[in-house]
């Protein structure tokens, strides 16, 4: 414990000119009775830390005390503090890991380059988790988040509608997709997407699965992300629209679906007419009565009828 807070402290004074010590204190989490006691420590270690005394001293480093990370450029530093998501690694368990590679990355970077972090954070914020929706973090993901780190096989209840299953998983990788966890993993000899929030128990085994080489978790997503958006498009609905309508289509369905259903439509009498893949009936008619006049429901007679019978209950309320 004490070690790692030493190593802290070095890492610290290396990566600012002096610091005080209510601000050590503060950064160590400890009194400034325990920051002058390690500071003592660390000169007797052979660290060349130096205290100034006065209302305006503090501790530095003296001597050039310092490792750098040579040929590393601003543009670079700077993305460097962009690569991950303090929000997700904290749920991951991943937070005290992350700061400290952060600290340590700090340290080593040369004065010209020590606003970088700050050059960064005060441009660029990621918001992972999407809006309306307060983010919960799933029960199990920080035991598989570790059973991912350490290739370890997992047995895992998992729940599927009303029943539970259980299953044998070699956890592969961790995606957070607008605010949902999944975790894509190995079950037998395929490969398969879970949602981490369906998870109702997780046991980390002891033995460490080989990974396969050729795996891609950033191909494998995408190729079942996109796989999923279209396997749930089971219905088609014929529409006229606008030219307004058209535009927004893309914006109140699935995008794919629209622009493969404008690409193939045809114009007459200033609309155009699309066949257009959907969820079902229900997802159809909350996503297009939004679009108002500019959408005309052609078939099936059912969705043009409910649609007709909103509009004339909608009329009403406004003579």
């Amino acid at each position: 414990m004490r070690a790692a807070r030493l190593i802290k402290m070095v890492l610290l004074l290396q990566s600012r000119p002096s610091m005080t010590a209510a601000e050590l204190a503060a950064e160590l989490e400890v009194s400034e009775r325990t920051v002058a006691r390690d500071a003592l420590a660390l000169s007797e270690a052979g660290v060349p830390v130096y205290a100034d005394r006065g209302r305006t001293g503090g501790y530095r480093l003296v001597g050039g005390y310092r490792t750098r990370l040579t040929g590393l450029e601003r543009g670079e530093a700077e993305a460097l503090f962009l690569s991950g998501l303090p929000g997700a690694l904290r749920d991951m368990g991943l937070a005290d890991a992350a700061s400290s590679a952060r600290l340590k990355v700090s340290a080593a970077l040369l004065p010209s380059l020590r606003d970088a972090p700050a050059a960064a954070a005060r441009r660029f914020h990621l918001d992972a988790p999407g809006w309306y929706r307060e983010p919960e973090t799933p029960r199990w993901l920080a035991p598989l988040a570790e059973a991912v780190w350490d290739d370890r096989s997992v047995l895992a209840g998992y729940r599927r509608g009303e029943t539970e299953v259980e299953r044998a998983l070699d956890p592969y990788g961790l995606v957070l997709k607008a605010g949902v966890w999944y975790v894509c993993a190995r079950a037998g000899s395929s490969f398969r997407t879970y949602r981490v929030d369906r998870f109702v128990s997780v046991e980390v085994g002891g033995e460490r699965f080989v990974r396969e080489e050729g795996f891609d978790l950033a191909a494998f997503w995408a190729e079942r992300s996109a796989g999923f958006a279209r396997s749930i498009l089971r219905a088609e609905v014929v529409l006229r629209l606008t030219e307004e309508g058209a535009r927004r289509l893309p914006h109140v369905t699935d995008r794919a679906a629209a622009e493969e259903a404008l690409a193939a439509g045809t114009a007459g009498d200033g609309r155009v007419t699309v066949t257009l893949r959907v969820e079902s009936e229900e997802v159809a008619f909350a996503q297009l009565f939004g679009l108002g006049p500019e959408v005309e429901v052609v078939a099936p007679g059912s969705l043009r009828e409910r649609c007709a019978e909103a509009a004339r209950r909608t009329a009403g309320l406004y003579r």
